[in-house]
């Protein structure tokens, strides 16, 4: 399934992080719960990330695919090298912590990490690379 530009945030970090707001994997990846930060993996899954597009695929039917560049991009080139090197970081990393909520908030610094971590309300996990 597709989900729109709009609902996935790219994260670089050591380990990239990969935000998902209403995604249609969202009741199939496992609830997070890493008290102490140290991410599960998810078994089963893998990402594909690519400057065009990402594939987060699940077991079964599970799966979405996320556009690399939204349609009123302000900046395209400067969006298309930051997806480049967010797609480098999965590369390096084996794979990104994919974090999916319902509902993000419209303020992304706003995110209660200790509450996202063991509150229940989020799925996900680490999610290795394609082929890894």
């Amino acid at each position: 399934m597709l989900l729109p530009r709009e609902k996935a945030h790219f994260v670089l970090a050591d380990t990239p992080l990969l935000l998902l707001d209403g995604a249609p994997v969202h009741d199939a990846l496992p609830l997070l719960h890493a008290p102490d930060g140290e991410m599960p993996s998810c078994s089963g899954w893998s990402v594909a990330a690519l400057a065009t597009m990402c594939v987060v695929d699940g077991p079964g039917d599970a799966g979405c695919l996320i556009p690399g560049l939204a349609a009123a991009e302000p900046d395209p080139a400067a969006a298309l090298a930051a997806l480049s090197a967010w797609s480098g970081a999965v590369d390096r990393a084996g794979g990104a912590v994919v974090v999916s909520m319902q509902v993000l908030p419209a303020n992304l610094a706003l995110l209660d990490w200790p509450g996202i971590l063991t509150g229940g309300i989020a799925r996900g996990g680490f999610v290795p690379a394609a082929g890894q």
